[in-house]
């Protein structure tokens, strides 16, 4: 048997088992002046061909010829050329022209694999080329396109006249009920080779009813997941700085692993801008950057900051630009390097052409070259710094950090039984106007576990700081030391710490629950660290301590190793837990004692007595409706709590409430911004931080919506406000978002900001920012 013959003889054993009842017949088509033979076993049709290289291979329940060459199949007919096949009730052939036509339940298959459905088909030229009435075809993410009538061409060009597409189930029990959307158009034309379909004179109903006229509407086939083209256009009726705006944006689709998105941008209100966004995906790393470029014809004035002193209009109109991105390549299995970008050329241009990246503080920027090991890290990095909020923080204090070396290397258990680890974070910290400095620092750490018969679990520990510095220009931000010229300093800081945990445990509620009862009794020795150690060192790392629940245990409270905890102390609390049946009670409770008593640079640490204030947390879980959290420290001799926060989470998942709370007697962030060492903390330092967030969510079955709120009740306003209303289903989704926020930055604050997000399935989203 010939390959050709093996292979239509397994097309019909997999047909067979879809035919109706009855004698299928494989046939050949007889030669027009030739009669028909009987033969026995499957037979090739291999008359005059439709293509030249493809015969035609039928299976049909009933067959007819005549001797002018025409041949006609009734009954569950399947008929196959090359990759093309067809699937009609009645299929009529004519070998002299080669044309096949198809009448009743007509379905085709095409080599892609996708299947057209049809009333009458006509094809001919190997089914390259055709007509069909009455057509029908279903794609991939249940998209359907069908049409009146439809003219193929050369099986790459399918020209329709008056279509209809949609992604949206139909009903079932009334397929005359229009889907929830759907693009009625005058004509469309299906491209199979490049993917796309265009439809002309083009309406988008919903619920029947025509919600916009598109004269000409463009998009990618929904098997192709990206391809080069126009995006979905843009438009925004109202902005603050922008006016009416509209967006245009391309896509290319350069090869398989990177694309290049390009978006123009116009408005009524400023200049144009045009931006992009580039990826590649390489084998050895991955590249994602966006850019754009602006003419901003946007000018600010003057304004009074925070602190109430005047700040200068900044260059921020004429060219503007901005660039933010990634780029990471592994250099082989242990070694990497990167790029984190983000520059811009003025903060009121991202504001006004809404950059993202608007509204942070500051603007990171580092490059990095890191390897790993077993059981350790090495990074080489530099950093640089640009200020956003130009009320607040001016560019020229904030450093470059060139270079910044970083080494952490954790050992096994040795014949000791403990585990040694050494870290190291070194650098040089240049500022234009500022403290200028270079750190060389080294932490040893030596950990060594035991327990005793009595259930005791302990933990010896010792450590070795080492630090030195030279630094200039002490006198300015963020030391403000009275001393000039370039000091050469630093310490030798050894540690050593027992830390003893007793846990009690029992069951209860029959086996069903447990309750854990756990002492903890801290020592700690080193020698004093206080202010007068520290007098003429920078501080680049260690501006904020932190003394909570979290870190009652830990050996260094500060933030960073600029600043270390010194001196004879010891710490003290008792951990509970309950646990049953869904049931969580957990607590935590303890304070520290201390030999030496320094009064710390930072007001309301906790710690400017021999005993420190307590701290405590709490988290109560009656069941999974309900969560709660608590956590704070609380002074005995001011009688007032220093810190303070709770988070509650309660509800079912068709309706949830989420709220905390913040409590501190000061802010932070204001504490280094001035040269307090002169003229004190500024009154803006000693505001209260003292806020409330709140958020509620509901959803039922298509529709959600939410509303979360932020508010300052010691400065009596408003930090954000927002909410979210939406409805989707298997194919369309409405989201409509309200966003206001209060917080002012660079003497400006953004008004209300509205959203609505319209997605349609296989087509896209259109958005209309307000």
């Amino acid at each position: 048997m010939s390959k050709r013959r093996v292979a239509h003889h397994r097309r019909r054993s997999w047909l067979a088992a879809s035919m109706l009842a009855g004698t299928a017949t494989f046939g050949a088509i007889p030669e027009a002046d030739a009669t028909m033979q009987r033969q026995t076993g499957p037979k090739v049709a291999v008359g005059k061909p439709s293509s030249q290289s493809d015969p035609v291979t039928y299976l049909a329940d009933n067959e007819s010829y005549t001797r002018s060459g025409v041949a006609t199949w009734t009954g569950n007919v399947q008929v196959w050329q090359g990759e093309h096949a067809l699937r009609a009730d009645k299929i009529v052939f004519d070998r002299n022209t080669g044309v096949l036509t198809a009448t009743g339940h007509v379905a085709m298959v095409e080599p892609d694999g996708s299947t057209s459905f049809a009333d009458y088909v006509e094809l001919s030229n190997g089914m390259h080329d055709g007509i069909a009435r009455g057509i029908f075809l279903r794609m991939e993410d249940n998209a359907k396109l069908a049409a009146n009538g439809m003219r193929r061409t050369n099986g790459k060009i399918n020209d329709m006249a008056k279509a209809v597409y949609t992604a949206c189930q139909i009903c079932a029990k009334d397929p005359s009920r229009p889907p929830f959307w759907q693009l009625r158009a005058y004509n469309a034309t299906q491209d199979a080779e490049h993917k796309r379909i265009e439809f002309s004179h083009a309406y988008l109903d919903m619920f029947g009813l025509p919600i916009m006229y598109l004269p000409l509407f463009s998009m990618t086939d929904p098997s192709v997941k990206r391809q080069s083209g126009f995006l979905i256009p843009g438009i925004n009726p109202h902005d603050r700085y922008l006016g009416t705006y509209f967006t245009i944006p391309y896509f290319w689709a350069i090869d398989d692993q990177q694309d290049l998105t390009v978006q123009g941008l116009v408005s009524t209100r400023t200049g144009p801008q045009i931006s992009g966004q580039y990826r590649n995906q390489l084998n050895f790393g991955k590249i994602n950057f966006t850019g754009g470029v602006a003419y901003s014809t946007h000018k600010e004035g003057s304004y009074v900051n925070t602190f109430g002193n005047t700040v200068d209009g900044t260059n921020d109109n004429g060219i503007q630009g901005y660039v933010r991105g990634n780029a990471i390549f592994d250099i082989d299995d242990h070694w990497r390097a990167g790029a984190n970008i983000n520059l811009a050329s003025s903060a009121n241009y991202m504001r006004d052409y809404r950059i993202t990246g608007y509204g942070n503080e500051t603007l990171q920027s580092t490059a990095y070259i890191d390897g790993f090991g077993v059981g350790s890290y090495t990074r080489l990095d530099g950093q640089f710094y640009q200020g956003l909020n130009q009320g607040v923080i001016r560019n020229s204090n904030l450093p470059f950090v060139l270079p910044r070396f970083t080494y952490a290397f954790q050992g096994e258990t040795d014949p000791l039984g403990g585990t040694f680890s050494l870290s190291t974070n070194d650098f040089n910290v240049y500022r234009p106007e500022g403290t200028r400095d270079q750190r060389g620092q080294i932490q040893m750490n030596w950990n060594r576990p035991f327990h005793n018969v009595l259930g005791q679990i302990w933990l010896l520990t010792a450590r070795l700081d080492a630090t030195v510095y030279q630094a200039s220009h002490l006198t300015e931000q963020p030391t403000y030391y009275t001393d000039t010229g370039t000091h050469t300093t630093g310490w030798v800081l050894p540690t050593v710490a027992l830390k003893m945990n007793w846990p009690f445990m029992r069951s209860f509620a029959h086996g069903h629950g447990s309750q854990v009862l756990e002492p903890i009794v801290q020592a700690i020795a080193a020698p004093n660290m206080g202010n007068s150690a520290t007098r003429m060192i920078p501080n680049e790392d260690s501006l904020q301590y932190e003394f909570t629940d979290s870190t009652l245990f830990a050996l260094n409270r500060y933030t960073g190793t600029d600043r270390l905890d010194g001196g004879l102390r010891g710490n003290i609390g008792v951990h509970g837990n309950w646990t049953w049946r869904g049931h969580v009670v957990d607590f935590l409770v303890g304070e520290s004692i201390q030999q030496h008593v320094t009064q710390n640079r930072i007001p309301y640490s906790g710690l400017s007595h021999h005993l420190s204030s307590p701290v405590a947390r709490v988290r109560v879980s009656p069941n999974r409706y309900l969560d709660l959290t608590a956590r704070g420290r609380y002074d005995p001799y001011r009688k007032s709590f220093d810190y303070g926060e709770g988070l509650v989470s309660v509800g079912v998942p068709i309706f949830h409430v989420n709220a905390g709370y913040i409590y501190e007697p000061v802010t932070p962030y204001y504490f280094y911004a001035t040269n307090y060492r002169l003229n004190g903390p500024t009154q803006v330092y000693y505001t209260k931080t003292n806020e409330v967030t709140a958020g509620v969510s509901t959803a039922y079955k298509q529709y959600h919506a939410s509303i979360y709120g932020r508010r300052s009740l010691s400065r009596k306003e408003f930090v954000s406000l927002g909410g979210d209303i939406g409805y989707s289903n298997d194919c369309f989704g409405l989201d409509i978002l309200a966003i206001k926020q209060y917080t002012s930055i660079g003497g400006q604050q953004r008004n209300t900001t509205v959203l609505f997000n319209l997605t349609f399935k296989t087509i896209g989203t259109f958005g209309i920012n307000g």
